[in-house]
């Protein structure tokens, strides 16, 4: 029997009784699909842990349906408070400084003495947010390491029953993860590149954000670790289309004189590329006739950035 429901009310209310009840609950967002439980049940969120086979010292992201609770559940300042009016519901993650030392939450944040914390721009996750009554603490909805879903078959493909319920909402919009910020210090720093640009946030604080170009293994965000959102070919960036082995399968970007087994965006869209992104590598790995994946440059601004960073880290050798 599969567990992938529509976003009925029926359905919403079952999940949202799931989450109340410690279960896991896989559901859309704007930019991937999220593998959601209860922040505050210390066991739901381990199952998150175990279902991924994520290591426990990655910490996890808190989806919250209203910015007036912001203040209620981390240190919040005038700053954070006008990057969310502004920003969310969005790409957009805040890390902060925690509200409290409530032991509940500490597997969620890795032990930190800070959180990640965002508000979806979609209405499933939001509705479920609501109707559950706490944080949802959702990663993304695949194994740990894999190429992250932007469907809800990308979710049972990865999960299978590891997860109660997947809330089908269609394919995410955005197709790459949020933008992430820390904002415990003076300077606005981008902890990883995401849906919503360097650009933008810049543009709006009037103020230069630094990016942090370290990767670490007792990480401060998601999607710090130098190895990470990999498929199971290896991938060589940044390949001159003349330079696309016999064996490998070619993912262009823009015009190329060779044919390409995929293109990001044939037009150049940054946009159209990073929303098809991860479900290209999805279909990639899947043809074992080839030995590797080669991509085409991608342009580094804009969306660019988040794009990539998650190329570089899927093609890390270990």
């Amino acid at each position: 029997m599969s567990n992938i429901y529509q976003p009925t009310a029926a359905n919403l209310q079952k999940a949202a009784e799931t989450i109340k009840n410690g279960g896991l609950v896989a559901f859309p967002t704007d930019t991937v699909y999220g593998l959601g439980a209860n922040v505050y049940n210390a066991a739901a969120v381990a199952g998150i842990f175990k279902a991924k086979e994520r290591p426990l010292f990655d910490p996890l992201i808190s989806h919250i349906a209203d910015i007036d609770f912001l203040p209620e559940y981390a240190v919040t300042d005038s700053r954070a408070m006008d990057l969310a009016r502004r920003f969310w519901p969005g790409p957009l993650t805040f890390v902060l400084n925690r509200k409290d030392d409530n032991p509940a939450i500490d597997l969620a944040c890795a032990g930190l003495k800070s959180l990640a914390v965002r508000m979806p721009d979609h209405p499933v996750a939001l509705e479920l947010i609501r109707q559950s009554g706490v944080p949802i603490v959702a990663p993304s909805a695949n194994r740990f390491k894999t190429v992250s879903p932007t469907t809800a078959a990308h979710v049972r493909d990865s999960l299978g029953d590891k997860v109660n319920m997947i809330l089908d909402g269609g394919a995410c919009t955005i197709g790459v993860e949020t933008t992430i910020i820390d904002l415990t210090g003076k300077n606005i720093v981008i902890l990883r590149a995401g849906g919503l640009s360097k650009e933008a946030l810049e543009d709006f604080t009037g103020e230069k954000i630094l990016l942090n170009e370290t990767s670490s293994s007792q990480p401060k965000a998601p999607g710090q670790l130098l190895k990470h959102y990999a498929p199971s070919l290896p991938l060589r960036i940044n390949v001159a289309e003349d330079d696309v082995r016999d064996d490998e399968f070619f993912i262009a970007f823009g015009k190329v004189s060779r044919p390409a087994n995929l293109n990001l965006s044939e037009k150049g869209d940054l946009c159209e590329a990073a929303s098809h992104l991860f479900a290209y590598l999805r279909e990639a790995e899947k043809h074992t006739e080839y030995k590797g994946i080669a991509m085409s440059p991608v342009p580094q601004d804009g969306l660019g950035l988040a794009i990539n960073d998650r190329i570089r880290r899927a093609s890390y050798r270990e």
